[in-house]
């Protein structure tokens, strides 16, 4: 009885440390997405669709809502694409994508507020911004992999995808994440008129 006891104990106390690494991860990971926005040079791929319908809220086209905001219902929309590729295969533990998106989203508005002071006039203020940015966001990246809980949608809709259709996660990663870049770069056409380098540029990863 006590050996199960302890045996509960210490499985509550590992779940615990799991989902705080997970996330601490999620917040290092959005303070690196804030850093290449702020750079100028690009955001990341995941950022790059909420990024902007973001600028094309503040220009009056769509709903004025945050950076957060449109990254939870792009987050929202990924997960529902998950449901219609596997269908009756979609495991119900995977809902919980929805609340690490939220969190992420909750985080990346903290985030860009954090680093509302970074301005980079220069060409070298901005590369060191955006490899800064980049660094962070791999390493939120590893750490969110290590700690072994729920994926991101961003990651949740490729292995959907490759476990739907058979092809290895990393092209159906790589196809959907230029999908997301070819939507930001046509929603920067079609609200703002123009190639948005801050939002689609060099950086962007």
């Amino acid at each position: 009885m006590i050996s199960a006891f302890a045996l509960s104990k210490e499985k509550a106390a590992s779940l615990c440390w799991q989902h705080l690494l997970l996330f601490g991860s999620l917040f290092i990971m959005t303070f690196g997405v804030a850093l290449c926005i702020r750079s100028n040079l690009g955001s990341s791929v995941i950022s790059s669709v909420p990024l902007s319908l973001a600028l094309a809220g503040e220009a009056g086209f769509v709903p004025r809502l945050t950076l957060g905001d449109y990254t939870n219902l792009m987050n929202i929309c990924l997960v529902v694409c998950q449901l219609l590729v596997l269908r009756r295969r979609f495991e119900a533990v995977q809902l919980l994508q929805l609340v690490i998106g939220f969190f992420f989203s909750f985080f990346l508005d903290l985030s860009m507020a954090l680093t509302s002071w970074v301005v980079c006039p220069a060409l070298w203020q901005q590369a060191i911004t955006q490899v800064c940015g980049c660094l962070l966001l791999g390493t939120g990246i590893a750490f969110e992999v290590r700690c072994g809980s729920v994926t991101m949608p961003g990651e949740g809709l490729p292995a959907a995808v490759s476990k739907a259709c058979g092809v290895p996660f990393a092209t159906a990663k790589i196809i959907i994440d230029i999908s997301l870049v070819a939507i930001a770069v046509v929603l920067c056409y079609l609200f703002l008129g123009t190639w948005m380098w801050n939002v689609v540029g060099f950086g962007t990863i």
